[in-house]
C-alpha cells in the first residue's frame, strides 16, 4: 500500500511540475523560441527511462531463459531463439525512443 501511495504522489507531483512549466511564459532567459529549460531535458530523461526499462527487461528475459534451460536442457535451442527475438524487440523499443527524441529536437 505504501508503494502505491508513493507512486501516486510521485505521478501527481510530476504532473503538477510539468503543468506549471508548460503554463509559464518565456522570459528574458528563455531560449529556442521561448521554451522552458525543462523541455529540452525531457528527451534525455525519456531515453534514460527507456534504457533503464530495457535493461530491466533484458535481465528478466535472460534470467527466465536460464531457468528454462536449466529445467529442460533439451529445449535450450528453442529457448535461445526466443530469447534472441525477445531481446531484439526490447532493444528496438529503446532505439525507437531515442529516434523519436532525436527527430523532435529543433535544429
Amino acid at each position: 500500500m505504501f508503494k502505491l501511495k508513493l507512486f501516486l504522489m510521485s505521478a501527481l507531483t510530476t504532473l503538477v511540475i510539468i503543468g506549471t512549466a508548460a503554463a509559464q511564459e518565456g522570459g528574458a532567459g528563455a531560449s529556442r523560441g521561448g521554451s522552458s529549460w525543462f523541455f529540452p531535458a525531457l528527451g534525455s530523461f525519456a531515453v534514460g527511462i527507456a534504457a533503464f526499462g530495457g535493461a530491466l527487461g533484458d535481465g528478466r528475459a535472460i534470467a527466465a531463459a536460464c531457468e528454462g534451460t536449466a529445467r529442460n536442457p533439451g529445449a535450450g535451442g528453442r529457448i535461445f531463439t526466443m530469447l534472441l527475438l525477445g531481446l531484439a524487440l526490447i532493444e528496438t523499443l529503446v532505439l525507437f525512443t531515442f529516434l523519436t527524441v532525436l527527430l523532435q529536437k529543433e535544429p
